[in-house]
């Protein structure tokens, strides 16, 4: 009889973690030290917000599995991923993720199986690596069961929904979104539904400035798609890139040349005398005949960039944008512009980052980050918790864990 009642209570506190009741669960196995619960417990410390608790539990109940029940052990390693996200921790050691991964869908854990998949297609969103994602959730489209419950149905249409939004296909995003919504009501969570509705801010939000013909204004995702059309120029600051007439130019890597393109843009139709190009794009104070030289150059190497879209013609007295084809040249900025809103914008999401893991999301050096940071932090933009390896950095209001772990059911008799 009391072997049954540690399974009625292990099922009791797997029953509560998916209805997002985390309390509930701790009410069942928070003096218990066996291998379920310690793994029960470390969820429900996640869904808490205490993100270090969880991850030693989940360690712990790990190693209580031992070698010899893999799936328990994959679901885990599963769960501790899923912290790790919470936490922004974004240094996955992807073999063993896989190789966890790999041992649910041998197991036939089908449901896990694709909530581990759809974890590490986040991570990849935050890293900006939006194809890569894109590409996983497709890849293992055969391993979708013909029923998802809903927690997961809603977690899958958020990472969607995040896909549509870095491709600016707002119409994509707001039919993920709706799903979503209908799938976290359904499944009762409200942390889930808060979640959803926190993305679905997203698509009334200011997603970027509108800067034309010495007129600006914000747009919201929807009015930034509707831009695009075949007789208009857009030099994007958000992607440094320049669009139009269906193909687009990246100059992410030629921080010079897409200076020049934009303030060519933002004065367009007028042109821009060469000591203001000189100036802006080169920073110089002082400007000399080496400057005019190397102005020269670079405009020849912008007009090979751009011979399918724009001319850059001399002035008498500087140069001029001409779109080829295009009647209007407008540019697109961030809606907030300064000297870290890169940073800034990935702290936006409330969560507490690493500087090792922004580093990582935004292809930079760990050291220029922190100085960024630093700056940040001075002028009381950002702040830190923690000291050393366990420093993170946010911004007010921090939202707390919100999205559901899929670990329990059934535990004890894997």
């Amino acid at each position: 009889m009391a072997g049954l009642a540690t399974d009625s209570l292990i099922a009791a506190a797997a029953r509560a973690l998916a209805a997002g009741d985390p309390i509930g669960a701790l009410n069942c196995v928070s003096l218990r030290e066996d291998a379920p619960a310690l793994a029960l417990r470390g969820i429900a410390m996640a869904q808490l917000g205490d993100l270090v608790r969880a991850k030693a539990l989940l360690r712990s109940a790990a190693r209580a599995f031992g070698p010899k029940q893999a799936l328990a052990r994959a679901r885990c390693f599963v769960a501790e991923a899923e912290v790790a996200l919470a936490a922004r921790d974004l240094r996955w050691p992807e073999k063993s993720f896989d190789a966890a991964c790999a041992t649910l869908e041998a197991h036939g854990d089908r449901l896990n199986a694709v909530h581990a998949r759809a974890l590490a297609a986040r991570r990849l969103l935050l890293m900006g690596r939006v194809e890569e994602a894109e590409h996983r959730i497709a890849a293992h489209a055969h391993l979708l069961p013909v029923a998802l419950p809903p927690a997961l149905r809603a977690s899958r249409d958020l990472l969607v929904a995040g896909i549509a939004i870095r491709r600016l296909d707002a119409k994509a995003a707001r039919a993920a979104l709706i799903r979503a919504a209908q799938a976290a009501h359904e499944s009762g969570i409200a942390s889930l539904t808060a979640e959803v509705e926190t993305a679905a801010h997203a698509l009334i939000a200011p997603a970027a400035r509108l800067r034309s013909r010495g007129e600006e204004r914000l747009l919201t995702l929807e009015e930034v798609q509707a831009l695009s059309s075949p007789k208009r120029l857009i030099v994007d600051a958000c992607r440094h890139a320049v669009r139009g007439a269906g193909a687009a130019v990246s100059l992410a890597t030629r921080p010079v040349l897409f200076a020049l393109v934009r303030i060519l843009a933002e004065a367009w139709p007028e042109d821009v005398p060469r000591e203001v190009l000189i100036a802006r794009a080169f920073r110089g104070k002082v400007i000399d005949e080496s400057h005019r030289v190397r102005l020269r150059v670079e405009i020849g190497r912008l007009r090979a960039q751009l011979r399918m879209l724009a001319d850059v013609t001399a002035t008498q007295r500087g140069f001029a944008l001409m779109p080829l084809g295009a009647h209007d040249v407008v540019v697109l900025a961030r809606p907030l512009e300064e000297k870290h809103a890169a940073v800034l914008a990935l702290l936006a999401d409330g969560e507490s980052w690493s500087s090792s893991a922004l580093a990582l999301a935004l292809g930079a050096s760990q050291r220029s980050v922190q100085r960024a940071l630093d700056s940040l932090a001075r002028t009381g933009k950002i702040q830190s918790v923690g000291g050393g390896r366990a420093r993170r950095w946010m911004m007010p209001p921090i939202v707390g864990f919100t999205t559901t772990l899929l670990l329990p059911s059934p535990l004890p008799n894997d």
